[in-house]
């Protein structure tokens, strides 16, 4: 299925329902600037955030293109992190800077790029310390206001509310989601060769304002010290650092310790699915789905992630959905066991076995 199907078919009725939020589109109430280090050039990037007009919605601002912060516009370049492309121009690793402005509401957005290389045609957000604290934290400093159109209107703020089953899979890496009164998110990760990480689960539930600043902003990215040559031979985290990157090694552990959180490793992957499902939004609404997600290893490979996100149509409901559900389940620990049973728009059988973690 081509990119703009795939995506029409999602904001189609038979899948999802834009329905009001309560609450009117917002923008940021004065310009932020941040400048820092590209994770994977190296290079100096200064980004300016300005605030914009309701119903525009949020999108990039790089040299002579500008590129919406939307599916259609996202490009499997890097396995490691997230770009969007349009009229030979591109900009990644956006998926920090975009789960920042979802999970703190602001809906519309024109994000300026400036280079520090004049010439080039590609260009990467600043990592900062591998969180979306940073960003959180010069948003709340300015502060949010109700965004206004062309005409001084503001604009009702809309989410796609999920109304049937939804399931993608690719080996061992499952997305499930089901259509439930707000957005929750379950998620696991798996390192068996890293024991310091080992199999983790975080449920969040995005009830509050608040939630994702407190929870999800501040756990950084990770990586794993015996595979660091190995990207940076690929042309990868040039820029990378004990300063921007939470380190673990197969045999020592935790290198630069402490953690933020006992499941940040775990948390940051919601961070990163946030930013990328972000990219639903459309005319200033909300990106994330109002619905109950269940995932596991779903993101490690970025073009992975990106191409789940695009064949979400592609769902099923018979018996080859209950067969994945129920295998889902037997995955889930039983902490989250029942929270996930009681929104199943479907009845399963009880799995034979819903081990703790």
């Amino acid at each position: 299925m081509k990119c703009n199907a795939a995506v029409e078919a999602l904001k189609s009725t038979a899948l999802i329902s834009w329905k009001s939020t309560g609450k009117q589109q917002h923008t940021i109430s004065n310009c932020i600037e941040k400048t820092g280090i590209a994770l994977h050039s190296g290079k100096n990037t200064t980004v300016r955030l300005w605030p914009e007009l309701a119903g525009k919605g949020r999108f990039f601002h790089f040299g002579a293109s500008f590129i919406p912060a939307s599916i259609e516009y996202a490009k499997e370049v890097s396995p490691l992190c997230t770009t969007l492309s349009r009229d030979g121009w591109s900009v990644r690793t956006v998926e920090h800077l975009l789960s920042a402005l979802e999970g703190t509401g602001v809906d519309n957005c024109r994000i300026e790029i400036i280079n520090s290389d004049h010439n080039a045609t590609s260009a990467e957000v600043p990592i900062f310390d591998g969180s979306a604290r940073e960003w959180v934290k010069a948003i709340e400093q300015v502060g949010l206001t109700v965004a206004m159109d062309s005409n001084g209107r503001s604009c009702d703020k809309l989410a796609p509310y999920l109304t049937q089953p939804v399931h993608v899979s690719k080996g061992d890496s499952v997305i499930a989601a089901f259509p439930f009164k707000e957005t929750n998110i379950s998620y696991g990760i798996n390192f068996p060769q890293v024991p310091a990480i080992g199999l983790q689960w975080f449920s969040s539930v995005f009830g509050t304002d608040s939630y994702y600043s407190k929870q999800i902003a501040p756990s950084r990215t990770f990586c794993v010290y015996e595979e660091v040559e190995k990207m940076r031979s690929a042309g990868l985290i040039k820029g990378g650092s004990a300063e921007n990157a939470v380190v673990f090694s197969t045999r020592k552990g935790l290198l630069n310790p402490p953690l933020r959180s006992p499941e940040e490793p775990c948390r940051h992957k919601i961070l990163d699915f946030i930013g990328d499902v972000s990219l639903f939004a459309r005319n200033g609404s909300q990106g994330l789905p109002v619905a109950n997600i269940v995932a596991y290893k779903c993101n490690y490979n970025k073009n992975h992630h990106i191409k789940v996100l695009k064949a979400l149509p592609s769902f099923a409901t018979s018996k080859d959905f209950l067969l994945r559900a129920s295998l889902l389940l037997k995955i889930v620990p039983s902490a989250l066991f029942e929270d996930f049973r009681s929104s199943l728009s479907v009845h399963l059988p009880p799995a034979q076995t819903a081990r703790a973690y």
